[in-house]
């Protein structure tokens, strides 16, 4: 074991993704240490300066990044502080913190979706409420909604659907409005498409019980043979984000336009995993070290 490749396998919640990961990475010969950066510091009076828990002295060979926790700004910025000098040490992360960033903030990823010239919903990103509130008057006198999303959520968590002005909420000091047209939808479900490199691994319809269909909110999963069209969006949408791998969620609008609603550089996969034949993680960890070597 001594030339196996040590990874520090890097997330904010052990458990079933962290063990499939584990079993794939183990299967190619690496050594695997999980850890949190919870438990990370930066250090100048060491080679290193990165002090990662089981690494003493050194740094790991890879870095498979599975979860950041949340926290303050100072915090979270602090955590991405660890993930961004491991790569000026030239140790391979994956997804980087750069991808993560651009991909965490929502505002940020619609703009490098509409930027690409894929189809996305139109998003407004706005810092205060009254400017809010303007803007939802506007949409409601053309009877158009909007969704109201926390900026760095996932999991289908906290959203809105806002008809009025009277439905807005105002949002605590040092929250931002991200405020996304709702996408009437032509069917009862939507697709998550699940994007490793250059490829489509696997994909699924998720059913839900109204408007959200994400899996964390009991929607029900069922295998997608999905088309090309939908393959070159999903490919194309983890491309213009610029992602190692992540999952794409589409939706079909009543006028049959396909549209990327979210890029999610940190995806989970059980839901997917319980109707897909492949092991998704085995894709993950071959991809993981094969664009290692390409450093």
């Amino acid at each position: 074991m001594t030339n196996a490749l040590e990874i520090a396998l890097i997330s904010d919640e052990f458990g079933w993704h962290c063990d499939n990961l584990v079993q794939a990475l183990t299967q190619h010969g690496c050594f695997i240490k999980q850890l949190s950066l919870t438990q990370c510091k930066i250090s100048l009076d060491t080679d290193t300066a990165v002090c990662l828990p089981q690494f003493e002295d050194r740094v790991p060979d890879g870095v498979f990044v599975r979860g950041v926790p949340a926290g303050s700004l100072e915090t979270v910025t602090f955590y991405l502080d660890i993930l961004h000098a491991l790569e000026e040490q030239s140790v391979h992360v994956y997804n980087t913190a750069r991808m993560i960033e651009r991909s965490v903030d929502k505002a940020m990823t619609s703009f490098l979706l509409h930027r690409a010239g894929i189809p996305t919903p139109l998003a407004w990103t706005i810092p205060d409420y009254h400017r809010a509130c303007e803007l939802v008057s506007q949409m409601s006198r053309s009877k158009r909604r909007l969704v109201l999303k926390p900026m760095f959520g996932s999991q289908g968590k906290n959203l809105q659907l806002i008809s009025s002005v009277a439905e807005l909420p105002e949002l605590e000091e040092g929250r931002i409005y991200y405020l996304q047209e709702f996408v009437e939808n032509s069917e009862s479900y939507d697709w998550r498409v699940f994007v490793v490199g250059d490829q489509v691994v696997a994909a699924m319809q998720r059913s839900g019980t109204d408007w959200v269909h994400n899996v964390a909110q009991g929607a029900e999963c069922r295998l997608a043979d999905i088309s090309n069209e939908l393959a070159t969006l999903a490919i194309s949408a983890v491309q213009a984000v610029g992602l190692f791998y992540g999952g794409v969620d589409l939706i079909r609008s009543a006028n049959q336009q396909t549209q990327v609603i979210e890029v999610n550089s940190i995806p989970a996969w059980k839901g997917l995993q319980a109707v897909a034949p492949m092991q998704i993680a085995n894709y993950l960890a071959d991809h993981f070290l094969a664009t290692r070597l390409l450093r």
